[in-house]
Parts: C-alpha cells; structure tokens; sequence
C-alpha cells in the first residue's frame, strides 16, 4: 500500500474513533452521516451532531478529493503541476455549555502530479488543534497545550514552540487589533518530506497529533460540561462565537480553499456555530471573567 492509500485509511479511521468517543461523551446526540461526491473528482463523509446532552452543534468531515490544478489554484494557493490530490479530517465542536470550550482540528495530505499525472511532483503535510473558550480555566489551557507538547515533544523538542507560534500568529482577527480567536493549541503547513525528516516521519507526526485529540479535549468537556450557568454566560459565548464566524469567513485558507475549488459549501461551512451576536462595540466589564478570557486573546499566552 502507498502513502496515500496509508494516509487515507488513517484519516477515516481517526474518525470513526473521534465520533464514537463523541457519542459516549454527549449521551443523546449521535452523528449524521452525508456521504457527498465532487464532480470533478473525489467526495467526502460528512458527520454532523446537533442538539446534543453537551454538543450544540459539531461536524467531523472527512474529504479526499482530487482533480486538475485550475487557474485559480496557481493564482490564489501558489500551486504549480498539472493534477493534485488532497485528503483530511475537519473537525469543529460547539459545546451547550459556555464553560465548555469550542474545539477546531484538521489534519491534511496534499499532492500535486507533474504533467504525466503519474508521479507526486511536491507534497506536503499540514494540520493543528486549537482551543477556542468562553470562560478561561488555566488547568484546562495547561492540559491541553501540554498534550500537544508531548505530542510534538517525541518528534522534535523544537517543534512545540515553533507550532504554538504558528498557531497563535494563524488564528487572528487582524481587522480586530490582532485579537485571536481562541487560546491556540498547534498548527503547521506545507511540511514536506526531506531527507533528514522523510514522508514517514510527517504521516507518523500527523498521526501521533491526530490521535492525541481525545486526550486533549475530552477531559476538560468531562470537567466543565456539567457546571450551571446563566443567560449572561450565553450571551458572552455567542459575542465570542461571532469572532469565530469572522475568523472562518475572512482569514481561514481551508475555508478559502473549499470554495474556491467548487468545495461542498455545505460542509466547508459546518463549522459555523448554530447561534451568534453581533452587537456594536461590544466591551466586557474590566477585570470581570469575560474581560480575562478577552485578555488572554488579545496576547497569546505561554501556557507551559
């Protein structure tokens, strides 16, 4: 079996693995599946839950799609060869909960072919994990960005600090003063394979990530999820989910990406929440705990 195929087979996998721990997780909700197909190559399974004990709205997606490198793609992704290939897990979770933090992964292959389709011209590996709360826990900030340390720490003791910049410098809303989306977690792009770090290397680092999720984020849902909260608590959560939406619809390249390349629509934007404000000017009370979660995003933290 190639790389491909290997790669493939590890991504669907994932999640299988991802949603069953989801459905234990939730205790009401279970997944949707949407099988879909893109005219001009390759499809998707796209697993949606709604309306759940813990999940208000999440998708696990994943894609593996292909096709002829357009116009468009040379222009706008930097893309030369004459075919591509592209497979991946997306990966967004909306909690009920305001104390419960919103959660993004993706982890992705791309390949583009030289002009007899046949043999990879490039490749590369790319992905991340990133935490998005309402209400700021430290401990749970702490674990999660020590799980991906440890993660990235068995591959290369540079990576974490070089990842967590990534990420913290990625997810941002630059038209709001550079404030960021969330807390970070890791992200990294177009790794490709060289001699001293082969494909090898890349796919096991891409899964040892992927693989690290549940232990990541499911035991600060099983901390959180079951708090009391109030109107106040929800409203702050859908002021901030807003900066989520802007985050996805103005600066986000897989976002981006899906569209530009005749994309499900459907599924490149599951990861929108199901409710968010927009109220003008919107300013939490200084030193309340809305003020402290909006602290921690307008300079990232070192959490570790």
């Amino acid at each position: 079996m190639n790389i491909k195929e290997n790669w493939i087979n590890y991504i669907h996998g994932l999640q299988d693995k991802i949603c069953a721990a989801l459905e234990q997780e939730d205790g009401k909700a279970t997944f949707k599946e949407d099988l879909w197909q893109r005219a001009e190559g390759g499809g998707g399974k796209t697993r949606v839950i709604a309306n759940g004990n813990v999940f208000e709205k999440g998708g696990v997606n994943t894609s593996v799609v292909f096709g002829e490198v357009t116009d468009a793609m040379r222009n706008q992704l930097k893309i030369t060869g004459k075919s591509w290939f592209a497979c991946g897990l997306s990966l967004v979770l909306h909690p009920v909960n305001p104390f419960v933090p919103t959660v993004h992964c993706n982890y992705r292959m791309f390949e583009v072919y030289d002009e007899a389709g046949e043999n990879a011209a490039d490749r590369w590996f790319g992905g991340g994990t990133d935490l998005t709360p309402y209400y700021l826990f430290e401990e749970d900030a702490k674990h999660f960005h020590q799980t991906y340390k440890n993660a990235c720490d068995a591959f290369d003791p540079g990576f974490y600090p070089a990842f967590k910049k990534e990420c913290d410098n990625y997810f941002v809303n630059w038209h709001r003063n550079k404030e960021r989306r969330g807390i970070g977690g890791i992200f990294y792009d177009h790794q490709r394979p060289s001699a001293e770090k082969d494909v090898d290397f890349w796919f096991n680092f891409g899964k040892t990530c992927g693989d690290a999720f549940i232990t990541a984020y499911l035991p600060i849902v099983q901390k959180r999820k079951s708090l009391p909260y109030t109107e106040q608590h929800k409203h702050w959560q859908e002021i901030r989910r807003g900066r989520y939406v802007e985050f996805n619809l103005v600066h986000d390249r897989g976002t981006l990406f899906g569209l530009k390349t005749n994309g499900r629509t459907e599924s490149i934007l599951m990861s929108l929440p199901p409710t968010v404000r927009f109220e003008y000017d919107y300013r939490p009370q200084p030193g309340s705990e809305e003020d402290k979660l909006w602290q921690a995003c307008l300079n990232p933290v070192e959490w570790l």
